[in-house]
């Protein structure tokens, strides 16, 4: 009888494995019609925006693209009008410590103030002359006397009319700093333009 149970059993175990094993037909029936698949197409991205192009700046006249040379500063001084003062027209000059020697920085100086005398041929320039407050009285006035000889002199050689220009010393009475040091005294040897009215 085991027997039996056990033949039985494996029996039907192998019905079932056999059973679960195949695939199934699926039983279509003619007169049903075949189920329609939707086909989603995508839908299309649309091309990014074009860019504007930047803002053209409106054409300058080819002029404004031309860059015109500067001329020399010594060619850009104007005659004297009258509402203006010798101090914007003319330069002052400086002398090392015991010299009427003109340097580079005063030669330059001179070279303007040459251009705007013979601009302004009406003018008449006094040179003063003038010194720190160290030596005597005399020894300053033939110091002064000498700086202010030594512009005149280097004027004429540039062109300048001798009848436009006089000289003058005040040696050490009219300092500019009246400070007792280096500083000071670099200031007060000096020659001074005057335009004489």
């Amino acid at each position: 009888m085991r027997a039996s149970i056990t033949t039985m059993t494996m029996a039907l175990c192998c019905t079932m494995m056999f059973a679960s094993g195949c695939a199934k037909k699926e039983l279509v029936r003619e007169d049903t019609p075949p189920t329609e698949v939707a086909v989603v197409t995508p839908t299309p991205v649309p091309p990014p925006a074009p860019i504007p192009p930047a803002p053209v700046p409106p054409e300058t006249p080819k002029e404004a693209h031309v860059v015109k040379e500067t001329p020399p500063v010594i060619e850009e001084i104007a005659t004297l009008t009258e509402d203006e003062t010798a101090s914007k027209l003319f330069q002052t000059i400086y002398f090392e410590f015991d010299s009427y020697t003109l340097s580079e920085p005063a030669r330059d100086s001179l070279a303007k103030n040459a251009v705007a005398i013979k601009k302004n041929k009406g003018l008449k320039i006094q040179i003063q002359g003038n010194c720190d407050e160290r030596g005597s009285d005399a020894y300053n006035l033939a110091l002064g006397e000498k700086r202010a000889k030594a512009a005149y002199d280097y004027l004429l050689s540039l062109g300048a009319p001798s009848t436009q220009i006089l000289v003058l010393s005040y040696g050490k009475e009219r300092p500019v700093d009246p400070g007792h040091n280096d500083a000071a005294w670099a200031k007060n040897r000096r020659d001074d333009f005057v335009v004489l009215k």
